[in-house]
């Protein structure tokens, strides 16, 4: 597994790497208020158990986004090279 530390980046990359997560971001934006208002929703002795699982589940449609909004950029970006 890669680690989650920080990678050193050229300047270029990490102005790409503030913009797509900027994006994320605005994707995640439904994800992160459902996130907070189950968490509310549940009184301090249900948060771990289900609820930990059910959070996860939210986080894994989060890295989805993230991922699909990677791949539509490399493929703009890539579309008028060759």
């Amino acid at each position: 597994m890669a680690s989650s530390a920080r990678v050193p980046l050229s300047a270029e990359q990490e102005a790409e790497a503030q913009a797509l997560a900027q994006r994320i971001r605005e994707l995640a934006d439904e994800e992160l208020v459902q996130m907070a208002r189950f968490l509310v929703s549940k009184p301090d002795r249900e948060i771990f158990g289900d609820t930990e699982f059910e959070l996860r589940d939210i986080v894994l449609k989060v890295g989805a986004k993230a991922l699909q909004e990677r791949l539509r950029q490399k493929k703009t970006a890539t579309r008028d090279a060759v």
